[in-house]
């Protein structure tokens, strides 16, 4: 049998984009969570750890809904933009990131929390932003649980199989690892299917050692 490499490189093309994504949009949503109370906080909660607790395939249909042809954002987004989400690669790194965010926001949520308050203080009073504080001293000092929550969200990213086939959908030759395996599968190409299982469990288990020495195995 002859090895296709696409799906790995489509794989870790969507994941990595998505990680930057979740980085980027889950560092503000977990400092806001750790260190501000506002009201319909415990709201806002909720919604971020969705991902977590509803089916993959609902949470992909919401995604379709919104991001569909049909939909107001969706036509803005295609007409105005030129950007096509749905059944593109583009739109499995929304839907990667969208199920990712939870795994990054928890953890990097708990490493705020857990640096010292009165080192932010004592940047305020010597007259920081708040910009500088968080950009000098919160992020620095919590940098192992954001660390490991980007990884993790990464490492959910690749694993993803009900929200990406939902957006994405199932096109030979513009699989994910997870969507060719399945195919494989449903195809009867056992050895296809068993070689990207063996890789993605190797990888699963590094990621989780990776993240283990970084949190101390706190998280």
């Amino acid at each position: 049998m002859s090895f296709d490499p696409l799906p790995l490189y489509l794989t870790v093309q969507i994941s990595v984009c998505s990680a930057v994504v979740v980085v980027v949009l889950g560092t503000p949503l977990a400092w806001l969570l750790a260190r501000k109370q506002f009201w319909g906080k415990h709201l806002v909660d909720a919604i971020v750890m969705q991902p977590m607790v509803i089916p993959p395939t609902v949470l992909g249909y919401y995604l379709l809904v919104l991001f569909g042809r049909r939909s107001m954002l969706g036509q803005f987004l295609e007409d105005y933009l030129g950007l096509q989400l749905v059944f593109t690669w583009r739109g499995a790194v929304v839907a990667a990131a969208v199920a990712s965010l939870p795994l990054y926001v928890k953890p990097a949520r708990a490493a705020i929390e857990a640096v010292d308050s009165a080192f932010e203080d004592v940047a305020r009073l010597l007259g920081r932003s708040e910009w500088s504080v968080l950009r000098t001293v919160t992020l620095p000092l919590a940098w192992r649980g954001l660390v490991a929550g980007a990884v993790m969200a990464f490492a959910r990213a690749m694993g993803d199989f009900g929200t990406t086939l939902m957006v994405m959908g199932s096109i030979p030759g513009r699989q994910t690892v997870s969507i060719a395996i399945y195919d494989a599968w449903q195809g009867g190409d056992l050895e296809k299917a068993n070689m990207l299982v063996a890789i993605v469990t190797v990888f699963s288990i590094v990621v989780l050692w990776a993240v283990s020495r970084l949190t101390g195995g706190k998280i």
